[in-house]
């Protein structure tokens, strides 16, 4: 039977098959009892699955890779972890026979990977906080009466804008990806012809500045090389293998495809070191949460085709945000002539309090997304040595 057929109807064709070879076993009854049992446990993992991510595909063009998505996305990846850890320690004395055995130390491995990306994640959440920081002197700067009424404040000075200008170039340089770093320079120039000589230099301070905030991945770390080895030779089960592992192969294969999507998935939302986006996502969508992943896949990849983000460091939606209100302010700064007109005043402060908003709503976000970020790390560890420890202990008592 093709592996199609058994990945259509994974409960019914595997079911029928181990009946079949069962029948003329004395233990006939007992071994079809326990592979029903296993069976429903297996295709309600599917289910559950699938019911997540159909979710997480439900999402508007508006919510997709938001920080709540996001947030949400690794919630799913936590409760599909430990609905795959329960397969593991209830079938353990299948996983400790091939070819389960070795499909099991497979997806640990691949597991184990996938720890440097978080933590290259959790860097990168540390760099959008530097972002903020900047953002927080952009607003003190302009706010010069501790936020009373506008009535009540003094008039915008020239010492102001300076003071936001150059900090608005700091901000512009170090949100730009690392690989257009060699031509930031040229582009922060179109971006403030003002700013004069001190630029280069400036440009080479900033750099230099985010690139050194306790990363704790090495310098030739890549985001893109850990992820193509997280997914490498990942391959659908074939009927054999679906047949050989009593039906195994399945979860394993499922909880390795989410691991690669997630991983996958943080790197295009969250700066870090070696962005890239092209690894091999190939999920036959006959599996009942495959059309589901697939289609989020080919959305992100939409996103990061669009214009205005090709040259993005991270496609979360709050960074796009705050690219654009920094943006918009940087221009609205450069414009300004003095004395200052009452309009461009109003129009100003209309800015600063957009930034503000967008500051206050990505400082609430950042601290539970960095706790997922860290749960998920731990729980990857946890599984994996829960794993090795449940097969150890088998190999022990026989």
């Amino acid at each position: 039977m093709p592996a199609t057929d058994y990945q259509r109807s994974f409960g019914r064709s595997f079911l029928n098959l181990r009946r079949d070879t069962a029948v003329n076993s004395v233990d006939s009854t007992t071994v079809t009892v326990e592979l029903t049992q296993m069976e429903a446990e297996l295709d309600w993992f599917q289910r559950k699955v699938a019911e997540r991510f159909i979710d997480l595909n439900a999402s508007t063009c508006e919510d997709l890779l938001s920080l709540e998505w996001v947030g949400k996305l690794l919630d799913s990846f936590l409760s599909c972890q430990e609905e795959f850890r329960a397969i593991v320690i209830n079938h353990r004395s299948m996983i400790t026979k091939p070819p389960t055995d070795r499909l099991i130390a497979d997806y640990f491995e691949r597991s184990v990977k996938a720890l440097d990306v978080c933590n290259a994640i959790r860097d990168g959440v540390e760099q959008i906080r530097q972002w903020q920081k900047l953002i927080e002197i952009v607003i003190c700067a302009f706010n010069n009466n501790g936020g009373g009424s506008s009535s009540s404040q003094r008039p915008l000075g020239e010492g102001q804008f300076r003071r936001a200008r150059k900090t608005l170039i700091e901000l512009a340089i170090g949100m730009l990806d690392e690989k257009d770093s060699s031509s930031s320079s040229v582009s922060s120039q179109h971006r403030n012809r003002s700013f004069g000589r001190n630029k280069e230099h400036l440009h080479h301070r900033t750099i230099g500045h985010f690139r050194s905030l306790s990363w704790s991945v090495s310098r030739s770390w890549s985001a893109s090389k850990q992820l193509q080895a997280i997914g490498n030779n990942l391959a659908t089960p074939r009927a054999s293998d679906i047949t050989a592992t009593n039906g195994l192969a399945v979860p394993v294969y499922t909880m390795t495809s989410i691991l690669l999507f997630v991983m996958w998935a943080l790197v295009a939302a969250i700066p870090c070191q070696d962005r890239g986006l092209q690894v091999h996502f190939n999920v036959p969508r006959n599996y009942q949460w495959g059309g589901s992943l697939m289609s989020l896949h080919d959305r992100i990849i939409e996103e990061s085709k669009k214009r205005e983000r090709k040259n993005t460091c991270g496609l979360l939606k709050e960074i796009h945000q705050f690219e654009r209100s920094s943006r918009l302010m940087n221009e609205l700064v450069d414009s300004v002539q003095f004395p200052l007109s009452d309009e461009k005043e109003m129009e100003v402060r209309e800015r600063v309090e957009e930034l503000g908003k967008l500051q206050e709503a990505l400082k609430n976000g950042l601290d539970p997304f960095e706790r997922k970020v860290r749960e998920v790390f731990h729980r990857i560890v946890r599984s994996r040595t829960e794993g090795l420890d449940t097969v150890g202990k088998h190999h022990g008592s026989e």
